[in-house]
């Protein structure tokens, strides 16, 4: 498994794991919980799409 694919697994699931966040905050009614883990699930994809660019740069 090279570099790239140990980060992009991890990012993966760093982004399930805020999906599953979204999840358990509505269950709680937590509107900041919710905030929080959406910011999150759209920003670590974007990392990740940033990352792959400079990554297929170089």
């Amino acid at each position: 498994m090279t570099s790239w694919q140990k980060i992009s697994l991890l990012l993966a699931f760093i982004s399930a794991a805020f999906l599953s966040g979204i999840g358990i905050f509505i269950a709680e009614a937590s509107l900041l919980g919710i905030l929080l883990c959406l910011f999150g699930a759209i920003m670590t994809p974007g990392i990740g799409f940033m990352l792959k660019k400079r990554y297929n740069k170089n």
